[in-house]
């Protein structure tokens, strides 16, 4: 069975790589813009698997989309 729930950024609970980017996009006061971006680029939803990943492994294009500056 799958179910789809409707989240915010601030209500996920990443896991592994996906947790620094989450933080920072929260941090960065940048969670409602990921939001509308999530929702824009994947309309039809996806999982939270899907969007652990995409945190973990795509955190580079994310920033630049939202502005945040990735230097450490």
């Amino acid at each position: 069975m799958k179910v789809f729930k409707e989240i915010s950024i601030l209500d996920f609970v990443a896991w592994s790589g996906a947790v620094s980017t989450r933080d920072k996009i929260i941090n960065e006061g940048k969670a409602l813009a990921f939001d509308n971006y999530i929702e824009e680029c994947y309309p039809d939803g996806l999982s939270e698997t899907e969007l652990n990943d995409i945190l973990w492994f795509d955190s580079n294009m994310i920033f630049e989309y939202l502005g945040i500056d990735n230097e450490e």
